[in-house]
């Protein structure tokens, strides 16, 4: 009999688990394209998710009717009651689906009696259909693409392998969901990169989500996003009511996503972080066919396509109710579409490009000045460069409120007002071509903004709110008016104050002028040494 083979220690702490986990998907790659290869490692995830948890509450269910007296015969009579697993938020999974399975035939069945064999590829499609079927939920959802000739069946049996030896659950189902729920979002964001600009598509930074959530405070009621991407603003939503002991049911979600792939991950996401979201029976384009027609949120948070020039416009359409949006660029139809979806108090958060702060090309400034007197505009922060990894293009965030008096949204009247923000400033570079922002620039920006309307969070610092020049100004809707209605915070923040460093300008001058000549004197030292070196070595 030959020796095992050596297996390797396995991974100490989360990152090193996503970072072996990543390397081993990676080999899987072969002749697939990114997206489809996408399909292939995060239908993985979700499945192993799905059977961890069913295997932590069969347990459960075990422990309880043990506790109860009860002997292995009456247990199996009763521990595969669907409803003891659906009732907690469990998926139903059918012995054929579950990941031990999997793994014990992770090379294959091999033909046996009548039956052919199975490569572990269609035992996994055959997986995800068991699943579907048992959990009307997830109908249309998950991938079925684990059998085709350009998935290596060896690396995939390889990978199951490496993801049984990584067990998930812990400490409650809610410890499981966290642990894959990290997983999930980290294989996101990679992808998001390898794949450039079409990763955008999909994956908002981190970061720039939570910027559009801890200004909103979603805390209870209905949050909405209509291009709801793989579903990164709904799971930032979870978090922040978790890190605020609020619970998820709190919330409902609704979200809508044109794309089909998009769309399934989507309802995967949502699911590994515990989130029963509305995101439609199907997939498809909110401006041709809105699938939450009646819907009005408290929240809205998204992060639209930008400058789309080819998209279902309609002049007669009752959603542009301050303006036609011009037909070759739908940004200022996605901030109507917003508005229009937003329930009376409600407030919004919307990331567009820079362009949309200023432009005045196909009646988009007649659209800004509407909004603008309408005093639906509650904040705009201009944020830094380089966010996002998928275009260069500079963005900004516009927020909206139905009502900016005094209420439950905040202490502070500021009706006829318009807090600008300019963080471009912020953040720090993490490689060559991406920029990220720190939980400190976050909270800046969203303490910024609930000081300024006096929110309840805001009330426990005892701060109150001053403009601060080169970052932010509260102005007046007359002087907004006065600047054509741009709506570019450089516009009116100014620039910071100088910082006295108490040498006079004179001194600084000539110190400045000593030092520069310094700098030359030395460079021409050791030009005239290289010189000399290369003329000794001819």
């Amino acid at each position: 009999m030959p020796p095992k083979k050596k297996v390797d220690a396995l991974p100490s702490t989360m990152k090193e688990l996503k970072d072996t986990l990543w390397k081993a998907a990676d080999k899987l790659r072969g002749s697939m394209d990114a997206s489809q290869y996408k399909d292939v490692i995060l239908g993985l995830v979700f499945l192993k998710y799905v059977s961890d948890a069913f295997d932590e509450r069969r347990e459960q269910i075990h422990a309880e009717l043990a506790g109860e007296g009860m002997d292995e015969d009456q247990i199996a009579q009763l521990i595969d009651d669907v409803d003891e697993y659906t009732g907690r938020g469990v998926f139903w999974v059918p012995a054929s689906a579950r990941w031990v399975y999997l793994a014990e035939n992770a090379k294959g069945l091999p033909a046996i009696g009548g039956e052919p064999a199975k490569s572990i590829g269609q035992l996994v499609d055959e997986a995800m259909d068991a699943l579907m079927t048992a959990n009307p939920s997830l109908a249309a959802t998950l991938p079925r693409l684990y059998n085709r000739d350009n998935v290596d069946q060896r690396r995939l049996g390889e990978l199951l392998d490496l993801f049984n030896s990584a067990r998930f659950t812990g400490e409650g189902a809610k410890k499981a969901r966290d642990l894959l729920g990290e997983v999930y979002e980290y294989f996101l964001e990679k992808f998001a990169r390898a794949e450039g600009k079409r990763g955008g598509e999909f994956y908002t930074p981190a970061g720039v989500v939570r910027v559009l959530v801890e200004v909103l405070e979603p805390t209870s009621g209905r949050v909405y996003d209509p291009c709801c991407g793989s579903g990164g603003m709904f799971v930032q939503t979870e978090k922040f009511l978790e890190a605020h002991h609020k619970e998820g049911s709190d919330i409902s979600v609704y979200g809508q996503e044109l794309n089909e792939r998009t769309w399934r991950m989507a309802k995967m996401n949502l699911a590994i972080h515990g989130l029963n979201g509305n995101l439609a029976s199907r997939w498809g384009d909110t401006f041709a066919r809105d699938q939450h027609p009646d819907m009005q949120a408290d929240y809205i948070m998204a992060n639209p396509p930008f400058n789309i020039k080819d998209w279902a416009r309609s002049e007669s359409d009752p959603r542009w109710k301050y303006g036609v949006p011009p037909a070759n660029n739908a940004n200022y139809a996605w901030i109507q579409h917003i508005i229009s979806k937003l329930a009376p108090g409600g407030s919004a958060g919307v990331v567009m490009a820079n362009g949309s702060m200023s432009s005045n090309s196909g009646g988009e400034g007649e659209i800004r000045a509407q909004l603008v007197e309408a005093d639906l505009v509650s904040c705009m922060v201009a944020l830094p460069t380089q966010l996002f990894r998928s275009t260069g293009i500079p963005v900004c965030t516009w927020f909206f409120a139905n009502d900016k008096g005094v209420g439950a949204r905040g202490s502070v009247d500021r009706t006829g007002q318009v807090l600008f923000i300019d963080a471009r400033h912020l953040g720090h570079m993490i490689d060559r071509a991406e920029r990220a922002l720190s939980d400190e620039d976050i909270a800046k920006i969203a303490n910024t903004y609930h000081v300024w309307r006096g929110t309840a969070s805001a009330g426990h610092s005892g701060l109150k709110y001053d403009d601060e020049p080169g970052f932010c100004y509260s102005a007046s809707l007359a002087e907004i008016k006065a600047a054509d209605y741009s709506l570019t915070p450089g516009r009116y923040v100014g620039t910071a104050e100088a910082q006295d460093d108490g040498e006079p300008i004179e001194d600084k001058i000539a110190r400045l002028n000593k030092e520069l000549f310094e700098q030359f004197e030395e460079s021409e030292r050791l030009a005239k040494v290289v010189r000399e070196q290369l003329g000794r070595m001819q």
